[in-house]
């Protein structure tokens, strides 16, 4: 599996060299912040500069980090395209007037939820790839302490899973503000804290990343991972024994995103970019570095392994108030307060 994956990555990279002629100019620079895996990141950018000749200096972190990262650097950004993890910081900083409108003319070829993201943004954001909510639970040490599976949102709760859940926290990770988001909407917010006041009984730790505990669940250092789907499908194809669940009550989901940033000092390099990422070749170099999100190009290969969100029971997720500026600070002061700050 691992060599099929090399192979096709190397494919991927090589066939997206087409994309666009060799008339950059050495000197043309762009300065990338990535938000997917390091895995991921990395053939981006090689491909990237092998089609156009233009120089990536790239930082990965999450995406929340990112939105801080671009907030602070403002009054003299730092950053030219933002690229990936999920749309809700996007938004919020779209709001805020934090990152540029630009139409690509890739916007037709796109699938329909993409679209409404740079609608809802008026056209300072767009949807790169799709993914839901879940977990996933090591199926060796699950049976080691004879646990029941767990199916539901209401299975991570019971006390027998004390000390076995990871999940990140909201304030870094936008996997885990998704979470926050979605529990509100499915619940109501009052029972949404109560749940998240439950379930802190049960968290080992609130991680940075939004997929470190999808690790965690596949090494069996945490029993369950709480991440989005691909993320415990990328271990799971690696060999690692979990079990991946769409939970049964029902669960959100992410338009991951892209965006330049306001103030780009290369601006035509980070265009560049933004269009070429909306390629069909560049969007299967997720596939090929073993992540598993749904592409948002009608004509990009699905991965095989990818969730199929038509199997998945889908809330119908409000990106538009959910990625709003006052909703998105008034929840992660609210879970601070209310369940962050909760002693163990």
């Amino acid at each position: 599996m691992k060599t099929f994956g090399f192979r096709s990555l190397a494919l991927a990279v090589m066939a997206v060299g087409s994309f666009a002629s060799q008339t950059a100019h050495a000197a043309d620079e762009l300065v990338v912040y990535c938000n997917v895996q390091e895995e991921w990141c990395r053939p981006m950018v090689t491909a990237f500069e092998k089609a156009t000749g233009i120089k990536v200096s790239m930082t990965r972190k999450s995406s929340g980090e990112t939105y801080a990262q671009i907030k602070a650097e403002s009054a003299n950004p730092r950053g030219d395209i933002w690229w990936g993890g999920t749309g809700d910081p996007h938004l919020q900083a779209a709001e805020e007037g934090l990152t540029e409108v630009y139409r690509s003319p890739k916007l037709a070829d796109l699938q329909p939820w993409a679209v409404r993201q740079a609608e809802a943004s008026k056209y300072r954001t767009v949807g790169i790839y799709a993914g839901a909510l879940g977990y996933s639970f090591n199926t060796v040490e699950l049976a080691k302490r004879k646990l029941p599976e767990p199916k539901c949102w209401s299975d991570l709760i019971k006390p027998e899973f004390k000390g076995e859940v990871q999940v990140a926290n909201p304030n870094s990770s936008g996997t885990s503000y998704t979470l926050l988001a979605t529990l509100v909407q499915l619940m109501g917010e009052d029972k949404a804290f109560d749940y998240m006041k439950a379930l802190h009984r049960n968290i080992n730790q609130y991680t940075k990343s939004g997929a470190a505990p999808a690790r965690a669940a596949a090494t069996g250092e945490s029993i369950v991972g709480i991440t989005f789907l691909h993320d415990a499908v990328t271990n799971a194809v690696a060999g690692a024994p979990v079990k991946v669940v769409a939970p049964c009550e029902g669960t959100g989901y992410e338009i991951g995103s892209m965006s330049i940033i306001k103030g780009a000092k290369n601006l035509e390099s980070a265009k560049k970019w933004y269009d070429w990422a909306l390629t069909p070749e560049a969007q299967a170099i997720g596939g090929a570095a073993h992540s598993y999100q749904v592409p948002s190009h009608k004509n990009a290969a699905l991965p095989p392994q990818a969730p199929k969100l038509t199997d998945i029971k889908l809330i119908d997720y409000n990106f538009a108030k959910f990625g709003a500026s006052a909703e998105r600070s008034r929840l992660l002061t609210k879970w601070d307060k209310e369940v962050g700050a909760l002693p163990k």
